[in-house]
């Protein structure tokens, strides 16, 4: 890479031209690049937003930890379900900790539907001290594990615990797959960020379209009977 733009300065030096902005971020990135991975040479050392793809600079690498993947390049989603139906509350090319955003998540779904939010289920990552204080604050039901001493109802909050638990295991946790598998979102071929973008919201939105339309369809199929 040092080559690569020493020979690129001398062509641009004994060459007069007007180059594109294209150009001229291309250039830029591939120098960026080449100063991280000397600064990894020499340190050994990762470095902050650290550059992985010239021709997709704004993905970056997300370590998750898991036995197959330790680390995944893409989008990351915190995804939110009403009744079955989807919704990205955030989406972006970096790590972020989903379970700082259970209140913008709970705002939103607020938002959309027009309707308080009475009962929710999250990993437990979302099941932090500020996330509690906020449900119970809000009278919002969860699937959280108690903390402290248990309460006089504590029985029925078990069973409604289980009940959240187990609709999110089944539904939610079964739509990432089902939406992977089926709606072309297990491999993005699209080029660039916007495209990526509008791959990932048409992927989930045609599968909601395709679930209300079989509502639709069995409706009418009582109705009819």
């Amino acid at each position: 890479m040092y080559k690569l733009n020493a020979e690129l300065n001398k062509i641009e030096n004994q060459n007069s031209f007007e180059a594109t902005k294209k150009y001229k971020n291309q250039r830029s990135l591939i120098a960026k690049v080449y100063q991280q991975q000397s600064q990894i040479f020499k340190t050994g050392k990762s470095v902050p937003d650290r550059i992985i793809s010239i021709s997709k600079s704004y993905i970056r690498p997300i370590v998750r930890g898991k036995e197959v993947k330790q680390v995944e390049f893409g989008a990351k989603v915190n995804k939110i379900q009403i009744d079955g139906i989807n919704f990205i509350e955030h989406i972006q090319y970096r790590a972020f900790n989903e379970g700082t955003r259970l209140q913008s998540t709970v705002f939103c779904a607020q938002n959309l539907t027009k309707t308080k939010v009475k009962m929710l289920g999250a990993d437990a990552i979302y099941a932090t001290n500020k996330n509690r204080t906020f449900t119970t604050s809000n009278n919002i039901q969860t699937d959280f594990v108690r903390k402290g001493k248990a309460g006089k109802n504590e029985e029925q909050r078990k069973i409604l615990a289980k009940e959240i638990k187990k609709e999110r295991s089944t539904r939610l946790e079964g739509s990432f797959g089902k939406e992977k598998e089926h709606y072309n979102l297990k491999k993005i071929k699209a080029k660039t960020q916007k495209s990526e973008m509008l791959w990932i919201f048409f992927g989930i939105h045609t599968g909601n379209a395709l679930e209300i339309g079989r509502r639709i369809l069995k409706q009418q199929q009582i109705l009819a009977a």
